[in-house]
């Protein structure tokens, strides 16, 4: 998938550390044993898999990050509507090998 705007935006901004993590995004996180230090280091390296510039709550985009170990995270990024920083990790987890193609990057039907 080609890049999309609102992940360029999120990039810039986790780049100059215009960032900031939601209380769920805290929560999931500790549910699934991950840091969120690798989480937002991983904006850098990430994958876009979908992207929703249009989502009412504001632009954001489901990454797919590898945590320390190399497993697949998948990671929801967002910039809340109508402002232009910070961005916001509302969620991180691991992702279901059930629910995704074994590359994480498609949904399975």
């Amino acid at each position: 998938m080609p890049l999309s705007r609102t992940f360029e935006k999120i990039r810039r901004l986790v780049g100059r550390g215009e960032l900031r993590i939601s209380e769920h995004g805290y929560d999931e996180l500790a549910s699934d044993d991950l840091a969120a230090r690798e989480v937002v280091e991983g904006v850098q390296s990430a994958i876009l898999v979908e992207d929703y510039p249009s989502f009412p709550k504001g632009p954001c985009v489901l990454l797919l990050q590898k945590d320390c170990n190399g497993k697949p995270v998948h990671a929801v990024w967002g910039i809340p509507q109508g402002h232009e920083k910070p961005a916001v990790l509302v969620t991180a987890y691991r992702p279901d090998p059930d629910r995704w193609n074994e590359d994480f990057t498609k949904r399975k039907q």
